[in-house]
């Protein structure tokens, strides 16, 4: 009894100084070094991160899959070139996705007033567990931000300012190669994709008037 009695008493004690010590921090001369430190916890904290999630696991998923024929996403919005996926969808990391813009604002920053335009955003969370861990004890610690990207959505575009074709196509194609998929060039003129196939605008048929209609089905 009188063990535990000291113990609380060494925690109160505790307690009551790192309170008078947070209280009076703003006073310390390193108090802005301290203050200005990341949070801790947060393992390989990337710039291409969201701000405020509620939960922060996740369950895997998949990547989906437009079985409705929706188009959405596989044309430009912003800029005059693009970078689209071609191969199957993949789920692209942070990393990835910033490598590949610093490729291309590298290769751009010649030209006055280009911009870069990501279509995705890394906002899911991957939770990894190490090798040859035994099964259960719940799910793995955060790893990295991913997202899903399907096939025919638009990754990278490039606008801003007129820019040769010669220069997007290089500075996208270096991109592409850092991507862990099979990329395409697209220009404004690119019809949509819809998985392996390119949607192309129907062709008008010209309407027949009453003469041409009645000769054709006199013969």
């Amino acid at each position: 009894m009188p063990m535990f009695s000291f113990l609380s008493s060494s925690r109160t004690k505790v307690s009551a100084a790192y309170a008078t010590c947070c209280s009076q921090s703003s006073l310390w001369p390193w108090s802005s070094t301290i203050q200005s430190l990341p949070a801790l916890g947060a393992r390989f904290r990337h710039q291409l991160a969201p701000r405020k999630v509620k939960y922060i696991k996740r369950h895997k998923g998949v990547i989906p899959i437009p079985i409705g024929g929706s188009t959405k996403g596989t044309t430009l919005a912003y800029g005059e070139w693009g970078l689209r996926i071609k191969g199957n969808g993949v789920r692209l990391t942070a990393k990835q996705l910033q490598t590949a813009e610093e490729v291309i604002k590298r290769k751009i920053k010649q030209v006055k007033g280009s911009k870069v335009y990501l279509r995705v955003f890394p906002d899911i969370p991957v939770c990894i567990k190490g090798n040859e861990t035994r099964m259960g004890k719940g799910k793995g610690t955060f790893e990295f931000w991913a997202t899903r990207v399907p096939t025919g959505r638009v990754i990278f575009e490039i606008g801003g300012t007129p820019i040769r074709e010669e220069l997007a196509r290089d500075a996208l194609r270096q991109a592409g190669d850092k991507l862990p998929s099979t990329t395409e060039f697209i220009t404004r003129n690119t019809p949509p994709r819809l998985g392996d196939k390119l949607l192309y605008p129907p062709i008008p048929v010209p309407k027949m008037t009453t003469l041409e209609a009645r000769a054709e089905a006199t013969q």
